[in-house]
């Protein structure tokens, strides 16, 4: 552990040295590749802020952001090594890992997962649990574990489940609908189109994996430790620019996404504001070794997994100057 902390310090002694170097001589800094699993929005405002800000930039980087979409296949991107950093989700992660693949997370975006059930206000209902027990069609993409917890859990009851096939057309037009959704998403287009969407918040039921976790392959935690802190110094610098103003990266991002107005933006960028930071002693990024174990074990339960990878396999905690829990 002595000889692991030691080469921590010089790796990181390198690594300033290198960012003072690259600020003063106005390097463009090394090409690295960060690939998005959907196209730019709030999710991913801190790293556009990273990118809007110059924090990139300060940290010897210069990065490329992919967009992605529907079926992303990032982690296997990552994995197979034809990217450096990509966006996932805990789950993901810890799944890849049961299966060989060598990928880590190094920073996490959200410290409570942004996943809920949306149903209409005047159903009255007051947990999560409810929404099973009562005669009501919900909306899931089955094939995820979210919703495999949530059958385990609660099974279908009255309830029921039919598969999400995107979009709010359908929760508008019938009040016993009830849909997955992105508390930064489908409940403000609901209630700019007039509806009263109330969200239960997967994590309330349990299950509350990281998400939006930045992951790379262990190779280069092993092998070139500063690009990975580089990385992870810039992502909190711009996650706490968006969070004091996040106008000038949603500018940004909707010169990129024409889908999106910058209400949307706007709205979006505040109701997750609590779920990355749920309170101003919370460090931006940072991830806790329990939280892994629990959700390894849980996917585990669910049979999606055969064996639960320890914490250790699974992130490295480079922000706080330490590698593993």
């Amino acid at each position: 552990m002595l000889r692991l902390a030691l080469g921590l310090s010089i790796a990181l002694g390198l690594m300033a040295g290198c960012d003072r170097k690259n600020a003063a001589t106005g390097g463009a800094g090394r090409k690295v590749t960060l690939a998005l699993n959907w196209v730019p929005e709030p999710e991913f405002g801190g790293i556009y802020a990273a990118r809007q800000s110059g924090a990139f930039a300060r940290h010897g980087l210069d990065v490329q952001i992919q967009p992605g979409g529907a079926g992303a296949p990032v982690i296997q991107r990552v994995a197979a090594g034809q990217i450096q950093f990509g966006i996932a989700s805990a789950d993901e992660v810890i799944m890849a890992r049961a299966r060989g693949a060598d990928v880590v997370a190094l920073f996490t975006t959200y410290q409570t997962c942004p996943q809920g059930l949306m149903v209409h206000r005047q159903k009255g209902l007051t947990q999560i649990g409810q929404i099973f027990t009562a005669d009501l069609t919900v909306a899931m993409e089955t094939g995820l574990p979210y919703a495999a917890y949530l059958k385990k859990k609660y099974g279908s009851g009255n309830a029921k489940i039919v598969p999400y096939d995107g979009g709010v057309a359908r929760f508008l037009a019938d009040k016993s609908f009830v849909q997955q959704c992105f508390i930064f998403s489908e409940p403000i287009a609901a209630q700019r189109a007039g509806a009263d969407p109330q969200v239960f918040l997967v994590a309330d039921a349990g299950y509350n994996p990281y998400t939006a976790v930045v992951v790379t392959r262990g190779q280069i935690v092993r092998q070139d430790l500063p690009l990975v802190q580089s990385m992870a110094n810039a992502l909190r610098e711009g996650w706490e620019q968006y969070l004091r103003d996040p106008g000038p990266a949603n500018q940004l991002m909707g010169q990129l996404n024409k889908t999106m107005d910058a209400y949307t933006f706007a709205a979006g960028a505040q109701a997750q504001m609590p779920l990355i930071q749920p309170a101003p002693n919370v460090p931006v990024g940072t991830m806790d070794a329990g939280r892994w174990q629990q959700l390894a074990g849980q996917l585990v339960e669910l049979g999606l997994i055969d064996r639960a990878p320890g914490p250790a396999e699974c992130f490295v905690n480079v922000l706080v100057g330490t590698i593993g829990p």
